[in-house]
C-alpha cells in the first residue's frame, strides 16, 4: 500500500470516533447510564473483534508479546472513562477542545521517544488545527457552559491517554496481523472498564436485549475498528502524523450531528470544520526536499560517508 492509503485508513480511524457521539447521545435519551453504554460499547465491541479473529489467518504470539499488546489498551479504555467523566462537569463543546490536545502532545510524544523533532510543516498543520478545533466546538461564541478544573484536568488526561493509545498502536509488535492485535488491544480496554465498571448489566436479561443494538454499533465503531484501523495504518505514518489525522473525529461529530441528530451548526462551526481538513491534507502533504530533516550526520552513516566526502550532500550541514 502507499503512504496516502495509510494516512486514509487512519482518517478513518478518526472519523469512526467521531461517529460515537451521535449515538451515545441516542442511547442517552432512551435512559441508557453512562456506565450501561460505556460497558456494552466495550463488551460488544471486543466481541466483534474476537469473532473476526477466527476467521483470519493464525500466528502464534509469545505471552511477552500478548501481554505487551493488552497493556497497550489500557489507555484505551482510560481515554473513554476520562473523557465521559469531564463531559459530567463541563460543557461538550469545552471538554472536546480539551480532549483534541492530543494533536500537540503527539508531536512531543515522537519527539521524545522517536527522536523526531516536527516539521515546520506539521507545526503550522497543528496551529491551524487547533483554531479549527476551537472554532467547531462553538467556544469563540461562549457556549461552553461553567467551567470546571476537576472537568478540565479530566480532560486534558484523556488527551494523553488518546495520544498513548496512538503511539503504542503504532510502536508495540509492529508485526502483529492487524486484526489479533486489535482485538488484543481491545480486550485491554475493556478489563480496565470491567475493573472500574463492573457489567453487572450483562446479568439483566431485559437490558441487555434494549442495549443491543447501541451496544452494537457503539462496540463495532468505538472499540472494534478504530484499533483494527490504527494497526494497520499507525505503524506507517507515525504517532505525530497520526494525531493530525485522527482530528477527523471532531468534523466528523459536527456533521452527524447536524444531520442525524438535527442540531444547530453555525456557519462560524462549518469554519471551523473547514480549518481542520485543511490542517490534517497540509499535515498529509508532501515534504519540500529543501526542507526535509535529515536525522543524523553523515559522517556518523557509514552509508553517506562516500558521498560525504565527494562534497555531494556537504551543503545540508552548513
Amino acid at each position: 500500500m502507499k503512504n496516502w492509503q495509510y494516512a486514509f485508513i487512519v482518517f478513518l480511524g478518526g472519523c469512526c470516533y467521531g461517529a460515537l457521539s451521535t449515538f451515545v447521545k441516542l442511547a442517552y435519551r432512551v435512559g441508557f447510564t453512562p456506565t450501561q453504554v460505556t460497558g456494552g460499547q466495550y463488551f460488544f465491541g471486543t466481541v466483534l473483534i474476537w469473532l473476526l479473529v477466527l476467521f483470519t489467518k493464525k500466528k502464534r504470539l509469545s505471552w511477552l508479546q500478548v501481554v505487551k499488546i493488552l497493556a497497550s489498551g489500557i489507555p484505551f479504555g482510560f481515554t473513554g472513562l476520562l473523557y465521559y467523566q469531564s463531559l459530567q462537569t463541563l460543557h461538550a463543546s469545552l471538554a472536546i477542545i480539551f480532549l483534541f490536545q492530543f494533536v500537540w502532545v503527539g508531536a512531543i510524544f515522537e519527539w521524545a521517544f522517536n527522536k523526531k523533532k516536527p516539521s515546520r510543516r506539521k507545526l503550522v498543520s497543528i496551529g491551524v488545527l487547533l483554531i479549527g478545533s476551537v472554532l467547531a466546538a462553538n467556544i469563540v461564541l461562549g457556549q461552553t457552559g461553567e467551567f470546571s478544573w476537576q472537568g478540565m484536568i479530566l480532560g486534558l488526561l484523556s488527551a494523553v491517554t488518546y495520544t498513548s493509545f496512538i503511539f503504542l498502536s503504532g510502536s508495540v509488535e509492529k508485526d502483529a496481523p492487524p486484526v489479533l492485535k486489535s482485538a488484543l488491544l481491545s480486550t485491554g480496554g475493556l478489563l480496565v472498564i470491567s475493573i472500574l465498571f463492573p457489567p453487572t448489566f450483562l446479568l439483566d436479561a431485559s437490558v441487555m436485549s434494549a442495549l443491543f443494538p447501541y451496544g452494537l454499533v457503539l462496540g463495532f465503531f468505538g472499540v472494534a475498528l478504530p484499533p483494527l484501523l490504527f494497526s494497520i495504518g499507525l505503524p506507517h505514518v507515525g504517532p505525530a502524523l497520526g494525531t493530525i489525522l485522527s482530528a477527523s473525529e471532531l468534523p466528523m461529530a459536527v456533521t452527524m450531528s447536524f444531520f442525524v441528530l438535527a442540531e444547530n451548526v453555525t456557519p462560524l462551526q462549518w469554519l471551523g470544520v473547514l480549518f481542520i481538513i485543511v490542517a490534517i491534507i497540509g499535515g498529509n502533504g508532501k515534504r519540500d526536499k529543501k526542507e526535509e530533516p535529515v536525522d543524523c550526520d553523515p559522517r556518523d552513516n557509514p552509508s553517506l560517508q562516500a558521498a560525504y566526502k565527494k562534497g555531494e550532500i556537504y551543503r545540508r550541514f552548513l
